[in-house]
């Protein structure tokens, strides 16, 4: 006889998924306009900020704009940006690039180097003094749809599903947290978006979105070395000339610097090994005299957007709408995202209160749509457009930088794009060559004092997952990476991944390999949903609290 579950359900004027930069803006801005707007935000960490990870200088505009008297208040903004350097690595040397060369919407004057993860508990704070409901710990699993059609609300707080997929004896079924609207701020590939955007055909009418993989260590470094305010981006070594990325390294109060390197996931040498880019890139002699004689303290990984204004989606939906990365709404020349993250929130909360005031619901808030890329953030976007498919098609160095350096100037100047609207073609998945295309890359074992491997650096993560619960990171075809992956493109998984969750093992004569799945090393980083080559890995919410714990990313 089965045992049947019913969901308690709770209502709300706004449910928010994702205590993110974007999801708080928005419960801020809602109750801003109605202190009696009823709003709760979801959060799947253990806490506000656990999830949290970016670079990241702060451009202060969105912030601006929701809290004015942010310092009076006590934000944890302290570090203004003093000095911006570029540089082109070789092997060995550096050529800096004069900052007089750059457009001016990369100057990081007036920016400040935070802490996001910080920010995001200090945003909480200011929410739920208004009265917003904030509860960390609380993954979404599913979605509810109305009679109609549209998104009704979500299931949060499902506990107790054994490894076989039965009900434990602990299971808690979950609440259904109904709101007249919903807003998806889950970060870059959230789970529920991803869902969202294929029932709706929100992606119908833009281009692909593209990714870049960013692994990121905070380092205690020698006090002497340490330049409070300095911003440092690289670009060449070690990815060379053909592939997309880059580093950055910021020199943060305490002593602290926050270092990090982004690969596009466009690559096409299945061999390619993102982490040990990563940390071969901190073998540099700029960067490792500056390590030398410090300590890691810190690591994680995330996914970023980086399709452009090209690659949004339409953002708003029967009953919903996208925020923040959920959208993609990242900058990629100038590495920022937060600022567009906080102005989707502020935009959504005044097209939803609007909405309601005039006793709407479940509709979609299209006014949203409109001034997401018609306003400050279509603005920020849309002169940047073709900096990434002009690096994927001629290279980031020279070809790609120096086109899309003149595309940026005559966007600036003249206020037009001479290349009008490039397409970026294929997506990350598509992008990668087969194995017999390409030669295999010898990369240096790590020394465990500037370089580290893999499981070592996760354990500085603090993730944690139940061991009772099932993976979390799905096959759709569990025959597909043997069969399939292994002999034509060498099973990527087993490099992409920067936390080692994917590993082929082997007998000791080198026979009978077989895929092993390490779920409790997940970092919900969202990179196997996205460079999978035949798209048969599932990236869903295991759940509430598991995933990393991040302190002050």
């Amino acid at each position: 006889m089965s045992e049947t579950f019913e969901r308690e359900s709770m209502e709300y004027d706004v449910v928010i998924v994702g205590a993110g930069p974007a999801g708080l803006s928005a419960a801020i801005r809602l109750k801003q306009l109605n202190a009696d707007c009823n709003v709760v935000v979801l959060e799947k960490g253990s806490e506000v900020g656990a999830h949290i990870l970016s670079g990241a200088v702060l451009d202060p505009i969105g912030l601006n704009k929701l809290i004015p008297d942010w310092k009076e208040k006590g934000a944890p903004i302290k570090t203004e940006v003093k000095q911006d350097k570029f540089l082109l690595l070789g092997p060995a040397g550096a050529f800096p690039v004069p900052n007089f060369i750059m457009p001016p919407l990369m100057n990081n004057h007036g920016n400040y180097i935070v802490s996001m993860a910080n920010v995001c508990r200090w945003l909480a704070e200011q929410a739920e003094a208004l009265g917003v409901e904030v509860f960390p710990g609380m993954a979404c699993s599913d979605l509810v749809y109305g009679e109609n059609g549209e998104l009704k609300g979500v299931v949060a707080g499902e506990f107790g599903i054994s490894k076989d997929g039965g009900k434990g004896e602990g299971y808690e079924p979950g609440m259904e947290l109904h709101g007249k609207y919903v807003f998806l701020s889950e970060g870059a590939r959230g789970s529920l978006s991803k869902q969202l955007i294929a029932k709706y055909e929100l992606d119908a009418k833009c281009d692909v979105q593209k990714f870049g993989l960013g692994m990121k260590e905070i380092w205690d470094i020698d006090p002497s070395k340490h330049e409070e305010g300095k911003v440092v981006h690289t670009a060449g070594w070690p990815l060379g000339f053909k592939n997309g990325g880059g580093s950055f390294l910021y020199h943060a109060e305490n002593n602290q610097v926050f270092l990090g390197y982004i690969v596009d996931l466009n690559y096409k040498n299945p061999h390619l090994y993102p982490y040990a880019e990563f940390q071969r890139w901190k073998h540099h002699p700029e960067i490792k005299e500056l390590l030398e004689g410090g300590k890691r303290v810190a690591y994680g990984a995330r996914v970023v957007t980086k399709g452009g204004y090209q690659s949004i989606p339409q953002t708003a939906f029967p009953g919903g709408a996208l925020l923040g990365c959920s959208a993609g709404l990242v900058n990629l020349p100038r590495i920022k995202g937060n600022h567009n993250a906080m102005l989707s929130g502020i935009a959504a909360a005044e097209a939803a209160s609007k909405a309601l005031a005039a006793d709407r619901s479940g509709d979609i808030l299209s006014d949203y749509d409109k001034e997401l890329r018609r306003g400050e953030v279509g603005q920020d976007l849309k002169p940047v457009r073709n900096v990434a498919p002009l690096n994927a098609r001629f290279g980031p160095m020279l070809g790609g930088m120096m086109m899309g350096g003149l595309d940026m100037w005559s966007a600036t100047i003249f206020k037009f794009n001479p290349f009008g609207t490039l397409s970026h073609g294929k997506d990350d998945a598509q992008a990668t060559g087969k194995d017999e295309d390409y030669k295999e890359i010898e990369y240096p074992k790590p020394d465990g004092i500037i370089s580290f491997d893999r499981l070592t650096n996760v354990s500085f993560t603090a993730t944690n997952h139940g061991e009772d619960q099932p993976s979390h990171l799905k096959l759709i075809d569990p025959s597909v990476p043997i069969k399939i992956n292994l002999p034509v493109y060498d099973e990527p998984a087993q490099r992409y991944c920067p936390a080692g969750v994917y590993e082929v093992l082997r007998d000791d004569d080198g026979s009978n390999p077989r895929f092993n799945v390490n779920s409790q090393n997940c970092i919900h980083c969202k990179t196997c949903d996205i460079k999978d080559p035949s798209k048969n890995i599932v990236w869903t919410v295991p759940e509430g609290a598991g995933g990393p714990n991040y302190p002050n990313m």
